[in-house]
């Protein structure tokens, strides 16, 4: 394993053989150095509960009904319960809608309050199913950018920022994640006023698990390292000190499953919060691909004076040349 990790490192860049470096806490264990990520991975998300994302008439004998609106429930409501009985999928919720005699008692929870509603489905006249009126979500999948790997362990950090519902912009709560490779095939170009976004397909059931989302990141554990997608030798982790404005380099994969690397340029740190430095792309090659930042690309790698000093986090809708960066210390935090 060692001569093929050589060899793949072999025309990397060299770094320092003696360096200073940053002892931080990652999963218990104490650190320096990382693996620098840039490889895209693809994540299934099982959401703690059960999710309204909209609602929809029944046609009835007795005529259009809601069900589920009627009986109080709105979007963004979250459904854990069905007559006292948990339910951790929609499949679950949709057999107990389907056994039940008569109403049935919901459990949800909106905000931070947990209630209870009667809801008694309707029959449809199109199929003589009993319905609720609900659309509902128990998963969610996309696409995002590895940050970087312990090596030994094979745990790692991804994205920048957490996994969010759409329509409240908070923070999901992980019921259980899985991750699974994925190869990019396309790209849409961003412009101003509509975001690009990089298209990829799955390539396997699953690579690893996801542990944890957090507003600075997700994290998890691979199966196996892709040692043979990691694109540079161990790196040294930076300190928020370290970064300054300047020139620096993110890794990021635009086609298929290998890293590449591009210049950038940062024009303003912030120090505190998420979004802990401004940014602009000036690699031309990749401003031609994608117009600039795009989803998909949130995670990648940044780099400034041989040390890895964060992510790539968000674009400026209006410019998607620009966007914004997290400290590396931010997510090694959030970590725990």
């Amino acid at each position: 394993m060692q001569r093929k990790i050589r060899k793949i490192f072999a025309s990397a860049v060299a770094y320092l053989a003696v360096v200073m470096t940053l002892t931080l806490s990652v999963f218990g264990a104490d650190i320096g150095e990382v693996y620098v990520g840039g490889m895209p991975f693809g994540v299934k998300f099982y959401s703690d509960g059960i999710v309204i994302v909209g609602f929809t008439e029944i046609e009835t004998a007795e005529g259009m009904k809601n069900p589920a609106y009627d009986a109080g429930l709105r979007v963004n409501d979250i459904i854990t319960g069905i007559n006292g009985s948990e339910v951790k999928s929609s499949g679950e919720l949709l057999r107990l809608i389907e056994q039940a005699e008569g109403a049935v008692e919901v459990t949800y929870i909106r905000g931070k309050d947990v209630r209870k509603a009667k809801l008694e489905p309707s029959t449809s006249t199109s199929d003589g199913k009993k319905k609720t009126g609900m659309w509902i979500r128990d998963t969610t999948a996309g696409i995002g950018t590895v940050t970087y790997i312990v090596p030994g362990s094979g745990e790692f950090a991804g994205l920048g920022h957490g996994i969010c519902d759409m329509e409240t912009g908070e923070l999901l709560k992980m019921e259980r994640g899985t991750v699974v490779d994925v190869q990019i095939s396309g790209i849409t170009k961003g412009k101003a006023g509509t975001p690009g976004e990089l298209k990829g397909f799955f390539t396997s059931e699953k690579s690893g698990v996801l542990t944890k989302n957090t507003v600075c990141g997700v994290y998890g554990c691979f199966s196996e390292i892709p040692y043979e997608l990691i694109p540079e030798p161990l790196i040294e982790v930076g300190k928020t000190d370290d970064v300054h404005t300047g020139e620096a380099a993110i890794w990021c994969t635009l086609d298929g499953v290998t890293p590449r690397k591009y210049k950038i340029n940062i024009d303003e740190v912030h120090r505190t919060g998420n979004r802990s430095f401004s940014l602009t792309i000036t690699d031309r090659e990749l401003i031609e691909k994608t117009g600039g930042i795009v989803q998909g690309m949130s995670g990648s790698p940044i780099l400034q004076n041989g040390k890895l000093i964060g992510a790539v986090t968000h674009v400026l809708v209006s410019d998607p040349t620009k966007g914004y960066g997290i400290f590396i210390e931010n997510m090694f935090d959030a970590a725990g």
